[in-house]
């Protein structure tokens, strides 16, 4: 297989590099595009193969994302829970010293 002067190792590690935060996703579909257009000259196959990966990397980082925000939702929700608790004890105590 002779490439380009590009090495598609390197692209699709720029690509996964890219892939890892979802804001960069049009970016990183951009260059793996390139990539695929690349390898699919050379074998067709390999490229559809790689596509398939990239879809389900692109997935699973979105879905990564998704549920990291749904765990910080629930954190600031429990802290929230906390303060409150922690404020409702103290109004009980202050309560039973004024009887």
């Amino acid at each position: 297989m002779t490439y380009s002067s590009q090495n598609p190792i390197l692209e699709l590690k720029k690509c996964l590099m890219l892939a890892q935060d979802v804001t960069n996703h049009i970016e990183a579909n951009r260059a793996f595009e390139q990539l695929c257009n690349l390898i699919d000259a050379e074998n067709p196959m390999a490229a559809q193969l790689l596509e398939m990966l990239w879809q389900d990397t692109i997935a699973a980082r979105r879905s990564a994302a998704f549920w990291q925000q749904m765990s910080d939702v629930e954190k600031d929700m429990a802290n929230k829970m906390m303060e409150n608790m922690t404020e409702m004890r103290q109004n009980y105590l202050r309560l039973m010293q004024e009887m």
